[in-house]
Formats: structure tokens, C-alpha cells, sequence
């Protein structure tokens, strides 16, 4: 039986490792693309150290890839506003001679984006893929860029490369110290009993979303064969920063909160449509409630 082949671009990140690890219990041929390896190798992936920026590096690594999770990003949300040239010098122009190489062959591309940015500040809530962009951050705008790049391939050269526009995920591999993840710092802090920290009054809300549920939705793209090229990977509800505190307290974790001043990078309100992906991913999605404590009951067992 021949397997399919799927190659994860940044396989030792967050989201990535999560993937690969997914792809691998179906049964694919899966390949993790990175600059170093992760320190326990998950079963059934094939671990290669390499370069994103390498052009020779990256053309060997994609031939012959049924599949290709583009996960790579040199700049986070709260990095963006002092290291932005170089997402633009270097991920736009990378992900651009990727998209090159890719014409003419039948491998398909799906691109994480960041829902939890590229739409900035709105008015309609949820907010659906035909909402216009308006990004307060570089990290958002880098992905804009990014996503017309990809767009205009598909137009101009009939490549089936796919958005994924990921909200806020959260669970086992997230490190919050990486510039990314309240749940993820708020609850490792809670656990400990550390001064947990947030920027603002803690009214803004986010769409947060279990990690497994974002592996299901991009696994479901990859059997997706529509017309549509964008889509919302979210749960569809928003909680605020201080409903998270007050769930964390009430499972009688004892820690202390810092308010500080509020920052120009972030958006007041994020909740993402998900009525699009649901139609492609019809299972039920874990709640908030349920990812919170299957984290938290991974945490304490590691």
C-alpha cells in the first residue's frame, strides 16, 4: 500500500510538532522540516535538520511531497514591531520561491495564517474570511502579504495552495516564552503559583482553540477539493482574559495577577467565524472548559 507523503515546514514548533504527530496516526509518510531536532522524536516521523532560507535545501526537501504544512514564521506577534524587516525581507520573499517551485507539480500547500491577527480591530463578531484585513501589527500584515502572494498563484498558475487563518491554540507543546499563548503562560504560572501577567484591564477577548482540533481541521483541508482558498480555524467563542482567571481560580489554584498597561499590538475583540471549515470538519470541537483540563491534567502529569 502506498502511503501518502506530507512534509511539515517549522515540524518542531507548537503547532507544527502537533501536525506531524497527527498526519503520523493516519498513517502518512511525514517529514519535519527545521533547524534543529526536537529532543524526543515522536513515532512515525522522519526528522531533517535543514534551512527554510536555503533555496537547494528547500527544493530537495519538497520533491515528491503529496502534502506540504508551510508553519514557518521568524516573527511573533510581540516581536513584530521591532523585527519586521526581517518577515519581510526573508519569510514574504522565502514563502514567494516556494510558491515558485511548487508550479507545475499536483502537491498541495496549506499555509498557516494567524486569524488572531490579520483581521485587526472589528466591528462584526464572529468574523468571517470575506471581512476586509486591516491589521494593527507587522505579524499580521507579513501574513496578509504572504496570503496575496499565494493568491495570486493560484489565479495566475492554478496551484492548490490553502490559507488557514489559525485563532488563538492552545495545549501539550505550546511555550508561552516563545512571544505567543496566555492560556499557556496563564496556566503554567497558575500551576506554580507565579505572578501571572496581563497587558490591560483583561476585557480583551480571544478565540481560543484546542490543539488537536486545529490538527483535525488542517488534516480535513487536505481533502478538501472546493473552490474556496481561505479559511477560519477557531471554535467559533471568545473568552476574556479575566473569565480564563476566574476559571483558573476556581479550581482552587492559588496565584497572583499584575495588570499593566495595555499594548498598541493587540486587538480589543478576536472571535472567528468557523461556519466554513465546520462544513469541511463536521466533528465536534472541544470546549474550553474540556481543553483547559485535559491541559492542565497534561501539565501535572509531565
Amino acid at each position: 500500500m502506498i502511503k501518502n507523503r506530507v512534509l511539515v515546514l517549522g515540524g518542531n514548533g507548537f503547532i507544527g510538532r502537533n501536525i506531524c504527530e497527527y498526519f503520523a496516526k493516519k498513517n502518512w509518510l511525514v517529514t519535519s522540516f527545521d533547524l534543529v531536532k526536537p529532543d524526543n522524536a515522536a513515532d512515525g516521523v522522519e526528522y531533517i535538520e535543514g534551512d527554510f532560507f536555503d533555496d537547494k535545501q528547500l527544493e530537495a526537501v519538497i520533491a515528491n511531497q503529496d502534502v506540504i504544512i508551510h508553519s514557518i514564521s521568524t516573527v511573533t506577534p510581540g516581536n513584530s514591531t521591532v523585527k519586521f524587516m526581517h518577515g519581510y525581507e526573508k519569510d514574504l520573499v522565502q514563502t514567494a520561491k516556494l510558491c515558485e517551485m511548487l508550479v507545475g507539480t499536483n502537491t498541495k500547500m496549506i499555509f498557516l495564517s494567524s486569524g488572531g491577527t490579520v483581521y485587526g480591530n472589528q466591528e462584526i463578531q464572529p468574523i468571517p474570511e470575506e471581512a476586509q484585513t486591516v491589521p494593527i501589527n507587522h505579524y499580521g500584515c507579513i501574513k496578509i502579504c504572504i496570503e496575496n502572494i499565494i493568491r495570486t498563484f493560484n489565479i495566475q498558475f492554478h496551484t492548490n495552495f490553502i490559507i488557514a487563518r489559525i485563532a488563538n491554540p492552545f495545549g501539550p507543546g505550546q511555550d508561552y516564552k516563545k512571544g505567543v499563548g496566555f492560556v499557556d503562560a496563564a496556566l503554567k504560572k497558575a500551576l506554580t503559583g507565579d505572578e501571572i501577567q496581563i497587558w490591560g484591564d483583561g476585557n480583551t477577548i480571544r478565540d481560543y482553540i484546542y490543539i488537536s482540533d486545529v490538527c483535525a481541521m488542517i488534516y480535513a483541508l487536505v481533502g478538501y477539493h472546493g473552490d474556496s482558498s481561505t479559511f477560519n480555524i477557531s471554535s467559533g467563542t471568545g473568552k476574556s482574559q479575566n473569565e480564563i482567571i476566574d476559571m483558573l481560580k476556581a479550581q482552587g489554584l492559588d496565584f497572583t495577577v499584575k495588570y499593566e498597561n495595555a499594548r498598541s499590538v493587540d486587538v480589543k475583540k478576536m472571535i472567528l467565524d468557523n461556519s466554513k471549515i465546520k462544513q469541511v470538519y463536521t466533528e465536534p470541537l472541544v470546549s474550553f472548559e474540556d481543553g483547559i483540563k485535559a491541559y492542565c491534567d497534561f501539565l501535572k502529569n509531565k
